[in-house]
């Protein structure tokens, strides 16, 4: 599944996630509505258009509010999430830990870091591909992450090759696309392993050094279908759904059980993505929720890594918006959703 060369508006195309940045950035920006309803107001130009257009003022002061409350908003929730504390990352010293980077959405996390020239270490099953060229600065390590054995002698590795580890990005995923009744015992024990036990045994390994410094990261990728559960593929959800609660209860231990308010934690809920875990499903491909490429995740959670601050990476956000909410709505809406889900989901 090769990526197309980036495009505009965005890689995907045209979509609502297009068209709504577009409007914060515009219609919703404090810094542009409250010049403009200065303007209107003080200006005698600005006077003689308003009064030729009497709703516009109310309309200039509706988005001036909405575009002030929702700056508000977002403030109180980063400074919120971060404990109202900031930290400063040294990329040149961190470490990061990357599960599941040879091939997917990870392998392009990897490439993304390593050209950046920081330190990352791949833990995976499977090496990335021979054809595969991995920046100077990253290097591979075979590791069942299942197993917290293998876990710790990759972490003795790591130490004694690139330093102790300040940032965990859990990455690694499962997915089968089959019905409870279709799936074996093996497979949804398998697939519960990589997508919920193991941010457990690896936080249980990397956790300890951030917590004594006061300095680090825990990024787990979720899914949006972690909100939404989705018929032909309930364990998937399910394992999705437990790991937003590991991150949302890591986040509160960090501050109020281990003292290390600096140590960030993000989550990101993405939308089904174009790699090999989707194959035999039929994911929508919509306007509203776009079927996405690994380089759009990739750069996403890049970019809220660098910026060294907790967070919650949701692409696309048009979906997310909806599936974070589900289980506010009404129930017969809920299940309406979820019966739809099916033929999306349905595997080839």
């Amino acid at each position: 599944m090769a990526s197309p060369a980036r495009k505009w508006p965005s890689r995907e195309g045209f979509t609502a996630d297009v068209l709504s940045n577009w409007i914060s950035r515009t219609l919703l920006d404090p810094w542009k509505m409250v010049p403009l309803l200065a303007l209107a107001q003080y200006t005698i130009k600005g006077r003689e258009i308003i009064q030729s257009r009497p709703h516009l003022l109310k309309a200039l002061k509706t988005l001036t509010t909405l575009a002030i409350l929702q700056r508000l908003s977002a403030w109180l929730d980063k400074r919120s999430i971060n404990n109202a504390v900031t930290d400063h990352y040294n990329w040149n010293k961190e470490v990061i830990v990357l599960t599941g980077g040879s091939g997917g959405i990870g392998r392009r996390i990897a490439q993304l870091l390593g050209e950046r020239s920081i330190k990352v270490a791949i833990l995976d099953i499977s090496p990335p591909s021979p054809t595969d060229t991995l920046p100077h600065t990253v290097r591979f390590y075979k590791c069942d992450i299942t197993s917290p054995a293998a876990i710790a002698e990759s972490a003795s590795q790591i130490r004694a090759t690139l330093g102790r580890p300040t940032i965990l990005i859990n990455n690694a995923g499962l997915l089968t696309g089959r019905t409870i009744l279709g799936t074996t015992p093996q497979e949804t024990r398998s697939m519960f392993e990589v997508n919920s036990l193991a941010h457990y045994w690896l936080a249980q390994e990397f956790l300890p050094d951030m917590i004594s410094d006061n300095h680090g990261m825990v990024v787990t990728v979720a899914s949006q279908a972690g909100y939404a559960v989705s018929p032909n593929m309930v364990d998937y959800s399910a394992t999705k759904a437990a790991a937003i609660a590991f991150h949302e209860g890591l986040a509160a231990e960090l501050v109020t059980r281990y003292s290390a308010p600096r140590v960030r934690t993000v989550l990101v809920t993405q939308s089904f993505t174009r790699t090999t875990l989707i194959d035999r499903l039929t994911p929508e491909d919509s306007f509203v929720n776009p079927l996405l490429y690994p380089e759009t995740v990739a750069e996403a959670l890049v970019k809220q890594v660098l910026k060294g601050e907790s967070g919650h990476v949701m692409v696309p956000g048009s979906s997310g918006y909806i599936a974070e909410r589900l289980r506010g709505y009404p129930l017969w809406f809920q299940h309406s959703i979820r019966c739809r889900l099916e033929r999306l989901m349905r595997a080839d």
